[in-house]
């Protein structure tokens, strides 16, 4: 029985660099990437093209076998914390979807190692392709005026359709826009600035076992309560 818990949430995690250690698509083009990748990361950190442009273009310069792909992503890990997070939440009856522009596959595999795979996500498909480029990259969850692969603002309003509140847990640029969207923000690195700069309620994590504390508290409102700007009564001048 959770009594205590007054209010429905649901769950929108980023993937690279908050449930994932490193960024994968980092990672693969470190180590795969043909030249020109940089040039497109430069003219996406500039804003010039957007991440649905700029990754399509870098997944385009990869240059690797299916087998190189899966040793390399099962050489990668995720927070130690996430899986008991999971567990936590799903005791607590409190959806989680994970929401990323990041690749559908690599996500897959990397989480099938844990017991994982089972979360809904949402991220950019990743497919083999007509040589001589090897993989191509298609956005099944963009959305019209959005520059981004994944919109996370239009999972956002998903997640708030059936009345529920929605928590964010991100790190980085792709996190900006969603989190203005939503209720409250389990913010790390760069997520962090942004929504004190913008007034979002929101807490610091370093990782899921500050998630995995803090989240009993968001359920039962107190945590929400502390982190939200309070507006004072309007005072009558009669």
């Amino acid at each position: 029985m959770l009594e205590w818990c007054v209010t429905a949430w649901n769950i929108l995690c980023d993937f690279d660099g908050t449930i994932s250690v490193e960024d994968v698509i980092d990672s693969l083009l470190d180590r795969f990437g043909r030249p020109g990748w940089e040039a497109l990361e430069q003219d996406w950190r500039a804003g010039r093209i957007g991440s649905r442009e700029c990754m399509s273009g870098q997944v385009g310069l990869l240059d690797m076998r299916k087998d190189e792909l899966d040793g390399h992503l099962d050489g990668l890990w995720i927070d130690h914390a996430f899986p008991a997070f999971v567990a936590r939440a799903t005791e607590l009856k409190t959806p989680i979807r994970v929401v990323s522009d990041g690749l559908d596959y690599a996500i897959h595999r990397i989480l099938g190692r844990y017991g994982l795979d089972h979360l809904p996500l949402a991220a950019n498909h990743l497919a083999p392709a007509t040589p001589p480029r090897q993989w191509q990259l298609t956005s099944p969850f963009q959305a019209d005026g959005c520059r981004s692969g994944t919109c996370k603002c239009a999972c956002a309003a998903q997640a708030r359709a059936g009345g529920a509140k929605t928590l964010l847990i991100g790190d980085g640029a792709s996190d900006f826009c969603a989190a203005d969207r939503v209720d409250f923000v389990f913010a790390k690195h760069r997520l962090i600035e942004h929504c004190r700069a913008a007034g979002i309620p929101y807490v610091p994590i370093t990782g899921f076992e500050d998630a995995l504390e803090l989240l009993p508290r968001l359920l039962d409102g107190s945590l929400l309560a502390e982190h939200t700007p309070h507006v004072l009564p309007a005072v009558s001048n009669f």
